[in-house]
């Protein structure tokens, strides 16, 4: 059994599923994985990540994950998601993984297209890892090697079929558009290998630099990026389609919180945009996106340069840029100079404000008071009515 989970966009409706494949002895929870599965989500496409066979959370031994062993279970994956959701018609896959989805994609008809990151060219490069155990192999039959400082037992089963596999030949035959990504300083896999994968691929055919991420994309800037530029990407060859919402029932946002897999991140989706919200690590977070004060603050934010610009140009004033800063905190009454019954901790926020303008003194006085009327800025100084319900499933 293999162990996967299917990230959704926030509406929880895909209008394309996506397989990704992880690295040689990784896993699908790599930070890198989770990144670029939930930048994909955000393009509309519903996103299986799993476990190969013996890694991670999937059954099996290590020594039956050969390179054929992982190209039958991403079939497999492919088979499941054919039948109990919808064909996978994006392959994502990372390092060798990269090389199984480009040999699984040849076999899969409703492929429409791949996506490599720091793929090799030849699947038999990456006993390089284990080539201290190849000899041991030949002679005992079965050895443990340490791979990334984990101990893995392999056959001979297992080092011989990574050499059955002529991946430029899969590559030059496969004619399915193919964006290949890779770091020109990656130290695992070369860059020569991208160059040859992509002189080996038919047009459509795109080539797209890591500048200096590692192998691993470690910093999850690197691997976010890599999500959000193969969504861009693969919309070229999909027929666009409108992101449908839950049925929220009229409401305007709806946002997605799941427990089993996150600490903290939620997908937010209006009908036309998603968004992330997250907790910095501080407390517990992956700080994948702003924390819900900051979007409170954003809002208030862009409420008020709007107000603003719609004011001056009602007026006719040379307001040309405005600047607005703000920052949200817990203040006690008696440092504010409030003389209350109960003194207690308030919300407290400043809010200031830079215009750029042939501004005189008396139009700038007048921007300051507008700034306090932005509808948001209304909201938040006054007292708001919640009415919370439950929507039994």
């Amino acid at each position: 059994m293999l162990q996967a989970q299917l990230e959704l966009p926030a509406n929880q409706k895909p209008n394309h599923y996506a397989i990704f494949a992880h690295c040689f002895t990784c896993t699908s929870s790599l930070g890198a994985v989770k990144n670029i599965s939930r930048a994909l989500t955000n393009y509309g496409f519903g996103v299986v990540r799993f476990d190969f066979t013996g890694l991670g959370r999937s059954e099996g031994e290590f020594a039956d994950s050969h390179f054929s062993a992982n190209v039958e279970d991403l079939i497999a994956v492919s088979d499941f998601m054919s039948s109990n959701y919808g064909a996978p018609s994006l392959l994502v896959g990372h390092s060798l993984g990269g090389a199984a989805v480009l040999s699984a994609a040849a076999k899969l008809d409703h492929v429409k297209a791949v996506a490599t990151i720091g793929a090799p060219s030849t699947v038999s490069h990456v006993t390089h890892l284990f080539s201290h155990g190849i000899d041991a192999v030949k002679d005992k039959g079965e050895v443990e090697v340490n791979i990334g400082g984990r101990p893995f037992k392999i056959d001979n089963e297992f080092v011989e079929d990574f050499g059955k596999t002529d991946l430029p030949s899969i590559v030059k035959g496969l004619r399915k558009p193919l964006l290949i990504m890779h770091a020109p300083t990656d130290q695992v896999v070369g860059i020569k290998n991208a160059e040859e994968l992509y002189h080996k691929a038919q047009h459509p055919k795109s080539f797209v630099t890591l500048d200096d991420a590692d192998h691993l994309l470690s910093n999850s800037r690197d691997s976010i990026y890599a999500g959000n530029m193969i969504g861009t990407w693969v919309q070229r060859y999909f027929k666009p389609q409108e992101n449908d919402m839950l049925e929220t029932n009229g409401e305007q946002l709806v946002g997605h919180l799941n427990l089993t897999e996150d600490h903290f991140t939620t997908n937010i989706q209006s009908k036309n945009h998603s968004m992330i919200a997250d907790e910095p690590a501080s407390i517990g977070g992956d700080d994948f996106g702003p924390s819900p004060y900051e979007y409170l603050n954003a809002a208030l934010v862009a409420c008020t340069a709007m107000t603003l610009k719609m004011y001056a140009e009602r007026k006719k004033w040379d307001l040309q840029e405005v600047f607005v800063y703000v920052t949200h905190s817990k203040k006690h009454s008696d440092d504010l100079g409030l003389d209350l019954e109960k003194p207690s901790y308030l919300d407290h926020i400043t809010k200031k404000i830079k215009l750029v303008g042939d501004l005189d003194e008396t139009q700038k006085a007048r921007l300051k008071d507008i700034s306090s009327r932005c509808p948001v800025h209304k909201t938040l100084a006054s007292g708001v009515i919640f009415n919370t319900t439950l929507i039994e499933e």
